[in-house]
């Protein structure tokens, strides 16, 4: 919901980022990762893909040397006096990405860690995107599908949020569209998302240094921002979750300037920052998800999300996004609304999005940029996923996981039950240094084909639950990286697997990082959020 330009502190050696050339001074070898992709007739076949690391997270430097390009929160301007000649001089180098970032995987799990010691200091927070080959981001393409992965939240306590979503970004990171970006895909570069970051280092194959303003010890912004459509399938801690759709106006990235980039008023920009959040702990169920609950987050559990179209077919207009839990091999229907005014339903509709933006007093940014027929057609185009952990240094997370704005009593403030103090960087990068999540069991495929266990349909309240089952067969700070040498009635729409049935019921010794872009603005809160 909310992502900021947040700190992360890999301190000193660590501080630059995001080139568009490239560096030989650390091999770039790429995680493996399998995934698979299923269908209702043929199951489940394993792919081979890979993860990158975002390329804001990476060591900038001169090419052909160790001279930082980017330290602290400022750029060397001997290396970078414009924007031209800081895009020749300035390579992206390779990532050591278990001992420096803390990134791990084996066989279809990918583990990050929040903070990983180094022999530069430390690392806070990492971005990554799934790729087909060493060179492209795998594309997504969802509608009429399922898509489904495991998730273990159990050690990402308030102030935390392991993101899991998909961006319109160019599959070659760039690459094609832009000569002057000779990284691409292969180092991460061509994120983009719908709250515009301007923190980004490059931009469209060229330095975004250009009226670069510091805005922390280690972060900035310059005079560009980056936008595309973005569907966040997952943002969560332990405490909350929340999936919600961001819909814009351009097709894929776009390089933004000034007002579209939703600076300095949060809603002049080409995109929609708010998205339509369905949040169960905002809806008005206290008791659905958290440790212990109907979704008990001290355990590992299956997120699946089902993007239906009006006809059946992947060409069709997204019309519904549905969500489902599986834990203990038992099917959970997400939880019903409940707050008066808004349809007692269980998943994200535009009638759901249109409803939920009157009775919180929400803009309508959402409808303005095309809602859910907007996302619908982006989803249809394709994105990349990308899966990261980050804190927040604009708002501590309170949007996902706390009452935020802190003074508001009315309906659509309510979001988890961490304290309003809660989730300030310097504390939980301290209390929380051996947090981490684990994403696994990536799924992509026919609706009912990517997940199977005994289905439930559930009514809760805060004093009951009332379950039937029948069983069923199987149907977002950037880190930079720098050298240096110093009781209601309900409406549930429960799908259960493979049937066609819907019933309604250089070292140095310290290293600084910057904030991750995962957490630059968000969906509810940021720049001029009131």
């Amino acid at each position: 919901m909310f992502k900021s330009t947040a700190l992360l502190t890999l301190a000193g050696v660590l501080s630059g980022v995001s080139a568009q050339q490239v560096g030989t001074n650390t091999a770039e070898v790429h995680p493996a990762l399998t995934w698979y992709k299923c269908t209702t007739s043929g199951g489940c076949v394993s792919q081979a893909g890979k993860v990158v690391l975002d390329a804001n997270w990476r060591w900038l430097h001169n090419v052909g040397g160790s001279t930082n390009c980017y330290t602290g929160n400022t750029w060397n301007t001997s290396l970078c006096p414009d924007a031209a000649t800081c895009t020749t001089n300035c390579a992206l180098d390779g990532a050591d990405y278990s001992g420096t970032y803390g990134v791990s995987t084996s066989g279809n799990a990918l583990t990050l860690k929040f903070v990983q010691p180094n022999n530069n200091g430390k690392n806070v927070g990492s971005r990554l995107y799934l790729m087909s080959d060493d060179s492209t981001y795998n594309i997504f393409k969802v509608m009429n599908q399922e898509f489904s992965f495991d998730v273990d939240v159990s050690q990402l306590p308030c102030g935390l949020n392991g993101a899991l979503y998909f961006s319109e970004m160019d599959a070659d990171g760039g690459m094609s569209k832009y000569p002057t970006n000779k990284a691409g895909a292969k180092y991460g570069t061509g994120y983009c998302d719908s709250q515009c970051p301007r923190d980004l280092k490059f931009i469209a194959g060229q330095a975004n240094n250009v009226g670069w303003v510091g805005t922390s010890a280690n972060s900035g912004t310059g005079n560009y921002g980056s936008c595309c459509n973005e569907m966040d399938i997952w943002e969560a801690n332990s405490i909350s979750a929340a999936y919600t759709p961001h819909p814009c106006d351009p097709v894929g990235p776009y390089k933004c300037t000034g007002a579209e980039c939703g600076s300095p008023s949060r809603y002049s920009g080409v995109c929609d920052p708010d998205g339509c959040d369905f949040n169960s702990y905002r809806q008005g169920d206290h008791d659905f998800y958290g440790p212990g609950k109907v979704v008990d987050t001290t355990k590992k559990f299956t997120v699946v999300t089902q993007f239906i179209t009006d006809n059946g077919t992947a060409s069709g207009n997204l019309s519904e996004i549905r969500r489902l839990y599986v834990q203990n091999g038992v099917v959970i229907q997400n939880s019903v609304n409940k707050i008066a005014g808004i349809p007692a339903v269980n998943s994200i509709t535009q009638a759901y999005c249109d409803a939920q933006k009157s009775v919180f007093g929400d803009t309508t940014s959402f409808q303005n940029h095309g809602g859910l027929t907007g996302m619908g057609k982006s989803l249809a185009r394709g994105g990349v996923l990308v899966l990261s952990v980050w804190d927040d240094y604009a708002v501590n997370m309170l949007w996902l996981d706390s009452t935020y704005p802190t003074d508001c009593t009315k309906d659509g403030c309510f979001r988890g039950t961490c304290p309003t103090t809660s989730g300030v960087p310097a504390e939980v990068e301290v209390s929380a240094s051996n947090a981490s999540v684990t994403y696994s069991n990536i799924r992509v495929g026919d609706i009912g084909s990517t997940y199977s266990g005994t289905s439930q349909s559930s009514t809760t309240s805060k004093s009951s639950t009332t379950t039937t089952s029948t069983t069923t067969s199987k149907s977002s700070t950037t880190t930079s990286t720098t050298k240096t040498s110093s009781s209601t009635t309900t409406t549930t729409t429960t799908t259960t697997p493979r049937s066609s049935s819907t019933t309604t019921t250089t070292t140095s010794t310290t290293t600084s990082a910057n904030g991750a872009i995962q957490t630059h603005w968000g969906q509810c809160a940021g720049q001029g959020y009131t």
